[in-house]
């Protein structure tokens, strides 16, 4: 039967989801909301101008539209209930409940969810006064890793190198309350020393299915330096993690963590990601989120061979034990081409010029995020504003590839980081053994 779809979110996790959706041969048509010009130019795809909070709209769109299946990008919707919502009006949709969805939403319970499952993790307590925060900081010593607990788009993190940085991150979320609610609480936990991955699993709240190795590079600057952003590059699978050491991360983190939403009556059924940390001690859990990773989702759809639409159908009925992810056995890489400024303040509206170009080269696709139609010429709408991926039968090929299509890519103040992926062998201190 063929299947009219429908995407929430304007990003490039969402045109991805899209350009993956639109080639099964079961899908009919795909309504994405909002969704931007990469989503629009997509045969099957048609954008649909409703914000992705107002769960009102979008409910009425998948009752008029006829919708058989609801997929949600981002967190905020997520943390919002609206999976919650539109099953209690009979509409099928695909994500986490809001109290399974708290895994991202508060860092404060996802830290004591792992406490109480002995799911692997930094040391940390919760604070909600800057004092008591600080104390805490001094007593430890630095450096320290301070989070806002809410969500705040990837960027909630610092890791304070001194008792100045600390305080001044501190009262930026206490006292200038640049987070909003989402700085209420605050957790403090141990720095812990070694490469980060990000895993994901496909869930179904009994069953999981561990997708391939990946990691995305945070930080802003080259070296991983500056403010976090929310992703400047990926790469996958990891040429130094091992089938082995990837089931040891399934065996002690994504199954019991699974294991322990369910039993503690909040099935988390929809796609897990947690962000590790391979420490010496073993692989650690720096963060849950609750959905796919942008821009971890523009490599795992250009490698993932299963079709989306089985995945999601397995998910949701609990039965994900008879699917078999099949992947290319390629290598991908993806580029952010961001606006200057960012993290920070950046201008928009400036004319992107080269997309075409870079499309045509084989094995590259650019995905768009932060874009927008400015009188029929495409321009920057956002921080991150492209995300260029190539594929290739090994990785330094893949990344090559990618850099030389982004180099065909022009707007005024593009900005990349350009060792996205140059540290391949990156484990030589860790220890990852059950």
């Amino acid at each position: 039967m063929s299947k009219r779809l429908l995407v929430i979110g304007s990003g490039g996790r969402e045109h991805a989801l899209v350009w993956k959706l639109a080639q099964s041969p079961q899908v009919e048509k795909i309504f994405v909301a909002p969704g931007n010009p990469g989503t629009a130019s997509i045969d099957k795809a048609v954008n649909v101008d409703i914000k992705v909070m107002d769960f009102g709209k979008l409910e009425h769109l998948a009752y008029k539209e006829a919708i058989d299946l609801t997929i949600v990008g981002p967190d905020d919707p997520l943390g919002d209930g609206i999976v919650d919502s539109f099953q209690a009006k009979g509409l099928k949709i695909w994500g986490p409940s809001q109290s399974a969805a708290r895994l991202e939403s508060s860092k404060a319970f996802s830290k004591d969810f792992m406490t109480r499952h002995n799911i692997p993790t930094a040391e940390y307590q919760v604070f909600t006064e800057l004092e008591a925060a600080m104390n805490y900081c001094n007593e430890k010593g630095y450096p320290i890793v301070i989070k806002a607990s809410g969500l705040a788009l990837g960027k909630g993190v610092a890791i304070a190198q001194c008792q100045q940085e600390a305080h001044d991150f501190l009262e930026k979320i206490f006292v200038e309350r640049i987070f909003g609610d989402a700085g209420n609480e605050v957790v403090i936990e141990e720095f812990l020393e070694g490469p980060e991955i990000s895993i994901h699993a496909f869930a179904d709240g009994s069953n999981s299915l561990i997708l391939q190795s990946a990691q995305d590079h945070k930080p802003v600057g080259e070296g991983n330096t500056g403010p976090n952003t929310g992703g400047m590059g990926t790469i996958t699978p990891l040429p130094w993690l091992t089938e082995a050491e990837l089931q040891v991360i399934d065996e002690t983190i994504v199954k019991p963590t699974i294991a322990g939403m369910k039993a503690e009556g909040n099935p988390f059924v929809g796609l897990l990601y947690p962000g590790l940390i391979m420490s010496k001690k073993g692989p650690r859990v720096l963060e849950y989120n609750v959905r796919f990773g942008d821009p971890e989702t523009q490599i795992y759809m250009r490698t993932l061979e299963t079709d989306l639409v089985d995945i999601i159908e397995a998910s949701l009925e609990g039965r994900l034990d008879q699917i078999q992810l099949a992947w290319s056995g390629k290598s991908a890489a993806c580029i952010i081409l961001a606006s200057g400024g960012y993290p920070g303040s950046y201008a928009k509206g400036k004319e992107i010029t080269g997309i075409d170009e870079a499309n045509q080269e084989i094995d590259i696709v650019v995905f768009q995020a932060g874009t927008k139609l400015d009188d029929g010429n495409l321009v920057t709408n956002g921080g991150r504003v492209l995300g260029v991926t190539a594929i290739a039968a090994d990785l330094e090929t893949a990344i090559s590839k990618a850099y030389k299509a982004a180099a065909k890519i022009n707007f005024e103040g593009k900005y990349q980081r350009n060792d996205i992926g140059f540290n391949l062998t990156s484990l030589t201190n860790c220890s990852i053994s059950a």
